[in-house]
This record gives structure tokens, sequence and C-alpha cells, in this order.
């Protein structure tokens, strides 16, 4: 049986000065084996990108450094791969959460979309989270709360899904 920690970390696909960083929680067993984000099979990521708006072609996973052409990125909150988010413990987060933090300070993306209410409500400590742009900023960038495009995530169908995602990429677009 293959332990998870013996993955290596999902490298980011990051550069300063992005318009958006899509921050998922983790990064999931495959993408983590690949390298490359949002792998799984059932992981509707880039479909709902695409969809969106957010590219003119659906892109491969194989292919997700080139999300950076658009102006968005890609990074994960804790390093550490999973076959769940759930299998990450609060205290885990919030560790993680300092130094995510500082790296989108560093980075100084426009926008900061967090792909499920997990990771920011344990780095802020909020309990309550609200889906879409959030009332305060997280490391400098305006941050948003989306829908987990995750194949588990059963509560949001394709259709609710792109909604979320459009409705972001129509308010940045309209943004100074």
């Amino acid at each position: 049986m293959t332990h998870v920690e013996s993955f290596p970390s999902l490298p980011d696909v990051i550069e300063p000065g992005l318009s958006l960083i899509f921050c998922g929680i983790n990064p999931g067993v495959r993408a983590a084996s690949t390298g490359h984000h949002f792998e799984g099979r059932s992981n509707r990521f880039w479909r709902v990108v695409h969809l969106a708006g957010f590219t003119p072609e659906q892109i491969r996973p194989e292919d997700d450094r080139t999300l950076l052409e658009y102006g968005y990125g890609l990074t994960t909150v804790v390093p550490r791969a999973t076959a769940r988010a759930a299998e990450l413990s609060r205290s885990e987060l919030e560790l993680a959460g300092a130094g995510f933090r500082q790296k989108i300070e560093q980075y100084a993306p426009r926008h900061i979309a967090f792909l499920g209410k997990m990771a920011l409500a344990a780095i802020t400590a909020t309990r309550h989270i609200e889906w879409g742009l959030q009332m305060e900023s997280f490391g400098g960038a305006r941050a948003w709360v989306l829908p987990n495009p995750s194949g588990l995530n059963r509560g949001f169908d394709l259709d609710a899904l792109v909604s979320a995602y459009r409705e972001v990429r129509v308010t940045i677009a309209s943004m100074p």
C-alpha cells in the first residue's frame, strides 16, 4: 500500500501580479503523483473553468501551466496530498495559514478564489463563511469562496459550479 505522504508536493502554478489565483485545499493523490493540478478523473475544475469563460478551450491537467497565459494561477493551502480533504485536521490547516498568507502577499494577485469554505474558515478562525466575494481581503487580494469542483462535492452540479465561477470571472473583468 502506498503512503500518501510519499508523494512530492504539487508545484504551484503562479507568478507575481496575476489577476486571480485559484486555491485548492490540498492536492489529491493523483494530482500529487503526476505533478499536475486537478488531475483526478472525477474533478470538474478544468471543464468548469472553461465553461465559465476563463479559458477559450478546456485545458488538460498536464497543461496546467497554460493557465498563466490567461492571467490565472493555481496553488493549495496545505501541500500534503490526501485522497479526501476531510483527511486534513483543522490544526493542519490553521498551521499552514500564516505561510500561505505570506505566499499570497509575496505574489500579490488581485484576487484569490478559495475552492470550498474549509481552508479559509480554518485559516481565519471564522465559523460561518458565505459563498462569493468576501468582506475581508486575504493577503492583500480580494477573496472569493467558490464551490469545490471535486467530484466528491455532490452539493453542486455542473451548472451551479459554472454559474458561480462565471460570476467571479465577470466581476473581476469589470473591476479596475
